[in-house]
C-alpha cells in the first residue's frame, strides 16, 4: 500500500486529490495539510511513501517544506502551473522528485504517484523542458562545479545524461539511442549515484548547466540531438 500525504492550501483542490487518491485500490491518504509547515511536521511524524506538495502556502511555502523534507526518506511531488516556474527552481535544488502540473488527469496522477514510490522521478517531458530552460537561461554569479563523479561515468552514460538535459523521458533516451527501455533505466540509476544526485530533475539541470557553459564533456545539442 502506498501511502500518500496531500498539502494544498485550497481545500476544493486538496479534496479532489484525495478523492482521486482514495480511488486506487493500492493507495492510501495518511493526511492532509493546508499549509507547508503542518505538511512537514505530518511527514515526519508519519512519515508517507509520497507527499503531493502544493507550491503557494502559508506559514511556508512548498520549496521550503521540499526543502526541510530533505534526508528524511520521504519523496515529495510538487504540484505546479506554468505560471510558477519561478517558484520552482528552488524544489530543483531541494530534491524534489518531480512535477506535475494541477490539471493532470486521474490516471497520470495516480501513475505519477506509483511511478516515485517505486523510486522513480517523473518528468512529463514538456514541463521539464521549459524549466529546464528558463532554469538554464538565469543569469548566474559563477561558474556551475561539476561534481567529481561526472569524471566517472562512462561514454555510454554521458549519453544518457545529454538526454537526460534535454527533459526527455527513458523511453525516448531508448528511442534515440537504440536501448532497451530497461538498461536506460539502470544507466539513470547509476549516474544519479556516481553524481550524488536525488532526481533526474536534478541531473537534467546539471546537464543543461553544464551544456550551456560550453563544457566539452557535456556538449550541447541541437534541436535534432546532434552535437553542436
Amino acid at each position: 500500500m502506498i501511502r500518500v500525504l496531500v498539502a494544498d492550501d485550497q481545500a476544493a483542490v486538496r479534496a479532489g486529490l484525495v478523492l482521486i487518491l482514495r480511488s486506487a485500490p493500492d493507495m492510501e491518504v495518511v493526511g492532509e495539510a493546508a499549509d507547508g509547515r503542518r505538511a512537514v511536521a505530518l511527514a515526519r511524524e508519519l512519515l508517507p511513501d509520497v507527499v503531493l506538495m502544493d507550491v503557494r502556502m502559508p506559514e511556508l511555502d512548498g520549496i521550503a517544506a521540499t526543502r526541510e523534507l530533505a534526508g528524511t526518506g520521504v519523496d515529495v511531488l510538487v504540484l505546479t502551473t506554468f505560471d510558477v516556474d519561478e517558484y520552482v527552481f528552488g524544489a530543483l535544488r531541494a530534491g524534489a522528485a518531480g512535477f506535475l502540473l494541477k490539471d493532470i488527469d486521474a490516471d497520470r496522477l495516480l501513475d505519477a504517484v506509483r511511478t516515485v514510490a517505486s523510486g522513480e522521478g517523473v518528468l512529463a517531458p514538456a514541463v521539464t523542458r521549459r524549466l529546464i530552460s528558463a532554469f538554464a537561461t538565469r543569469p548566474r554569479t559563477s561558474a556551475t562545479l561539476p561534481p567529481p563523479g561526472l569524471a566517472e561515468l562512462t561514454p555510454r552514460e554521458r549519453e544518457v545524461f545529454r538526454c537526460l538535459g534535454e527533459g526527455m523521458s527513458n523511453g525516448q533516451i531508448a528511442a534515440r539511442l537504440s536501448m532497451a527501455e530497461t538498461t536506460t533505466k539502470t544507466h539513470v540509476s547509476r549516474i544519479l549515484g556516481k553524481l550524488g544526485l536525488r532526481s533526474r530533475v536534478q541531473a537534467a539541470i546539471l546537464a543543461q548547466e553544464l551544456a550551456e557553459e560550453g563544457r566539452a564533456d557535456v556538449p550541447p545539442h541541437d534541436e535534432a540531438g546532434e552535437p553542436l
